[in-house]
Parts: C-alpha cells; sequence; structure tokens
C-alpha cells in the first residue's frame, strides 16, 4: 500500500510539474473555473432573496450542502480526471500500456492526469461551506468536526466511485457515455439541495442507486441539529459518509470485473 501510494505521488508530482510549465493558463483556467461556480451560487442567491426559504430550508442552510458537495466534486474531478478521459486512453490502445506494467491499473489510470485547475471550485465551494457555518453560528464540537469531514471525504469517494463506474463501461462500448454526465455532474446540481424537497421516487434513486443523500443530506442534519422529516435514525446520519467509501469499493471491484473483459482495439 505505501508502495502504491508513493507511485501515486510521482505520478502527482509529474501531472503538476506539467501543467506549472504554462503558468498563466493555469490561472486563467483556475480563476475561471472559481467565476463560472460563483455564478452558480449567484443564483442560488437569487432564488432565496425572491422566495426566502425552500420548504422550511433557509439559504444558510442549503449553502451548507452547496459547500460540502462542491468541495468533495472538486477534489474527485481533480484525482479521478483520468478516469472521466478513459475513452481516449481506450480507443488509441494506450490503456495497453498500462495493463503490460506490473502495476494496479487503477492506481494508473488516476495519476495520468490530476487537474490542478480544480482549485478554482475548491476555493469557491470552500468560502460558501465557511460562510454557511458562520452564517449558521453552528457549535462545533470534535464529532461534529469530525462528521464534516467525513462527509466531505465521503462525497469525493462515491464521485470517484461514479467515475470509475464511467470508466468501466468503455470496456464494452469503447468510449464513455455522456449519459453518466447526468450522474456526474447532474448529481452534484441535486445534492446542493436537501434531498427532502424532491418526490419520493427521485429521492430513492439519490439515496438507494446513487447514494449522494448519504453523504450530504444525512450527515448534514446533526451538524445543523435538525431533525429529519423522513424519519432516519440519528446514528446512520452520522454513519452515513461511509456509505461514500463503501460506493467506491464496489465500484473497484466492477473495475476488476471489466479489465477481464477488455479486448485491446488494436491501434
Amino acid at each position: 500500500m505505501i508502495d502504491a501510494l508513493r507511485l501515486y505521488t510521482r505520478y502527482v508530482a509529474a501531472s503538476l510539474r506539467s501543467q506549472m510549465q504554462y503558468r498563466a493558463s493555469f490561472i486563467m483556467l483556475a480563476f475561471g473555473q472559481f467565476l463560472a461556480t460563483g455564478v452558480e451560487f449567484l443564483a442560488l442567491w437569487a432564488v432565496f432573496d425572491r422566495f426566502g426559504s425552500l420548504q422550511g430550508w433557509t439559504l444558510a442552510e442549503v449553502a451548507l450542502f452547496y459547500g460540502i458537495i462542491s468541495v468533495a466534486f472538486a477534489i474527485a474531478e481533480s484525482v479521478a480526471r483520468g478516469f472521466d478521459i478513459f475513452g481516449d486512453l481506450v480507443r488509441s490502445g494506450d490503456f495497453d500500456r498500462f495493463m503490460l506494467r506490473p502495476r494496479s491499473t487503477a492506481l494508473q489510470v488516476a495519476g495520468h492526469e490530476v487537474q490542478l485547475m480544480r482549485i478554482g471550485r475548491f476555493s469557491q465551494g470552500l468560502i460558501v461551506l465557511l460562510w454557511a457555518t458562520t452564517a449558521l453560528g453552528v457549535r462545533w464540537t470534535v464529532p461534529r468536526l469530525a462528521l464534516l469531514v467525513a462527509s466531505v471525504l465521503g462525497g469525493t469517494c462515491l464521485f470517484v466511485g461514479l467515475f470509475v463506474l464511467q470508466a468501466t463501461m468503455a470496456f464494452w462500448t469503447t468510449e464513455t457515455l455522456e449519459i453518466w454526465n447526468t450522474v456526474t455532474y447532474g448529481g452534484v446540481e441535486t445534492a446542493q439541495y436537501p434531498i427532502s424537497i424532491y418526490r419520493p421516487w427521485f429521492r430513492g434513486i439519490f439515496t438507494f442507486v446513487v447514494p449522494l443523500a448519504a453523504v450530504t443530506y444525512f450527515p448534514a442534519l446533526p451538524i445543523l441539529d435538525r431533525a429529519d422529516v423522513l424519519g432516519s435514525p440519528v446514528w446512520f446520519q452520522w454513519l452515513a459518509p461511509l456509505v461514500g467509501v463503501a460506493f467506491l469499493g464496489v465500484a473497484l471491484q466492477v473495475w476488476r470485473i471489466g479489465i477481464r473483459h477488455y479486448h485491446s482495439t488494436g491501434s
């Protein structure tokens, strides 16, 4: 495990060095992401400025959801970018080289490209998250702070798992399917709001199929000291971020199945 982490660190260092060769481009891309995601939050603010609340949820409370999911997705999008563009590796035949190396293919794909420019989205989400906790006047204790960190890490694992599943489909379809964007990027939009505001069938999808609610809605309730209108037990709310970790574990098992069915394109 330590050897694998050391190798991944080298992959990351090489990727970051190549990106910093064009620092002006990096700064503009990062700043562009910061502005683009900032506009999204301004649209959210405009909705609450007009209507005041959303089924009893205030702007500051929704901002907590927004901040958690934005930070988690920014980290996942940065470290799992290789899976997002995996279809290119399959079509070009470059994945064959990964198969010949005596290292985990998942580790190699993850380290293939790490995008530092995602720091723009990360910074914007972190600012919103800090503002939300300040505006809400959350009484921070060690367990609550640990739950917040676990929620972000669980969300990161869940999104990485989604990217892994998206890449796995390329073993059968040769390229990653755009429909997965409705789950990944669409999931970000969905998880920015409390899952309780959606219709039951929609809640079911993002609770039991793609469990985004487990890394935002449920752990946010103890942080906000708020009862769940859906009736979930308190113990589950505290353990919910582990669902994201389990989801990644399942995704990696599916990846291994895909590896066994891989046939080179012959490029």
